[in-house]
């Protein structure tokens, strides 16, 4: 039972890291003027650290899904 609770709890810590990943890269992208003050720098940065959050929680669910199933 605890094996069962640790991967549910383990599934929804990183399919929201990936939710969040995804809203900041449509602010990003669909939003720009949302940004505000922030500069060509920081927009790359933020961009980036999007997209390796995205993949890493994508990797993560993948990877509990293959050996975790149902």
């Amino acid at each position: 039972m605890a094996q069962y609770q640790l991967i549910k709890m383990l599934k929804a810590e990183f399919k929201a890291k990936k939710e969040k990943a995804l809203l900041s890269l449509e602010l990003l992208t669909e939003n720009p003027a949302g940004i505000g003050d922030h500069s060509t720098e920081d927009f790359y940065k933020n961009a980036t650290e999007a997209i390796s959050a995205l993949a890493e929680a994508d990797d993560v669910l993948d990877t509990l899904e293959r050996y975790f199933p149902q």
